[in-house]
């Protein structure tokens, strides 16, 4: 990421310190999310578009997921979940949709998530699409589930793709509050648990017209899709960088064994900054093309797999406390790995 722009971005310390580091052990335990530190968050006017072109908003954006991902993984995630919704809102062409929600979400006032997942596959060919839509006077009704959306919460909202007829497919912003909607937590994963994720079955769900973000979702995905996956490579861009630090921390220990281990940090901080010259060029070219980035989100996901692990062994027995940070960074890796699109998603729409 240009210098520049993270000299430019500062977090506030005594929000990471009050906000954010005391609660990660929570975090990753699944009973705490950081909702008050993503509020703050839109507070600092960090989240704001007004005054900044797409593609500043993007790099802001993409810099402080991985500062936020250096402490905490899983809440770098919530935010990623609601910088995608910010997409969502900030490339319809529904207006007053648009005035009304912008300004909500980011100052921070209104929490969102995606809701794209099972979408995202569809349109790759892996799955069918989970929600039905039947258009009536002024909105349509959903019907269906979707198995996992993160980073909502009763006054949260997350935008959603249904399929209208065989040719058609709209998307919609919903608040999880609507009649008709419920929410089923889920904690069972290996890690990242803290990140409000429900299952949501949508029981003939009303949506009116001035909620739909697009008539035409397939193409409008086309338009989110490159903001869609650029914010997420500052997740693992965020747990290398860690785990190349706590390498370099443990290189003394038991007589410097650790130089006898085939990956070293030297070699990972050279594969680190390779990324970052590749995701510079993308967005000095201001063209931001989806494949493009998906290419980077893939290399960047393998990068990850290689630094946690390397970690681990650089840090022995003291890395397999289940506590420990290493053995967070490892799990939080491999969710990485999972998210939509993941790697296996990656490595077939790449062919």
């Amino acid at each position: 990421m240009e210098e520049s722009i993270r000299e430019k971005l500062h977090i506030p310390q005594d929000l990471l310190e009050a906000e954010l580091k005391p609660f990660v052990k929570r975090i990753d335990e699944g009973s705490y999310y950081a909702k008050d530190f993503l509020k703050k968050i839109g507070k600092t006017d960090l989240l704001s578009s007004s005054t900044r072109s797409q593609v500043e908003a993007l790099r802001i954006g993409m810099t402080l997921v991985e500062e936020i991902s250096k402490v905490c993984m899983t809440t770098a995630f919530c935010l990623w979940c609601h910088l995608a919704a910010l997409t969502y809102v900030r490339h319809t062409s529904n207006q007053p949709l648009k005035n009304k929600f912008l300004p909500l979400l980011e100052s921070g006032e209104i929490l969102a998530g995606t809701g794209l997942s099972n979408p995202m596959k569809y349109y790759a060919g892996l799955e069918k699409l989970h929600l039905k839509a039947q258009p009536v006077e002024e909105g349509v009704i959903l019907s269906g589930t979707l198995p996992a959306v993160s980073n909502l919460g009763h006054d949260h909202w997350f935008g959603v793709i249904a399929k209208v007829d065989d040719d058609k497919e709209i998307m919609c912003f919903v608040p999880c509050y609507a009649e008709g909607l419920s929410l089923k937590e889920k904690l069972d994963y290996l890690g990242v648990n803290g990140s409000a994720t429900y299952a949501c079955t949508f029981h003939d769900v009303f949506v009116p017209t001035e909620c739909i973000l697009s008539e035409n979702a397939a193409e409008f995905v086309k338009q989110i899709r490159p903001f869609f996956i650029a914010y997420q490579i500052p997740l693992g861009l965020g747990i290398v960088q860690e785990s190349i630090d706590s390498i370099v921390k443990t290189s003394k220990r038991q007589n410097g064994c650790n130089r006898y281990l085939k990956k070293q940090a030297n070699e990972l901080q050279t594969q680190l900054q390779e990324i970052r010259q590749r995701l510079e060029t993308i967005l000095i070219s201001e063209e931001l093309n989806w494949q493009e980035f998906a290419e980077l989100r893939l290399d960047t996901v393998y990068l990850t797999l290689e630094a946690v692990q390397a970690s681990m062994l650089h840090h022995g027995s003291a890395g397999y406390m289940k506590d420990s940070a290493p053995s967070r960074r490892l799990r939080e890796a491999y969710f990485f790995a999972n998210l939509t699109p993941t790697v296996k998603h990656l490595e077939k729409v790449l062919q």
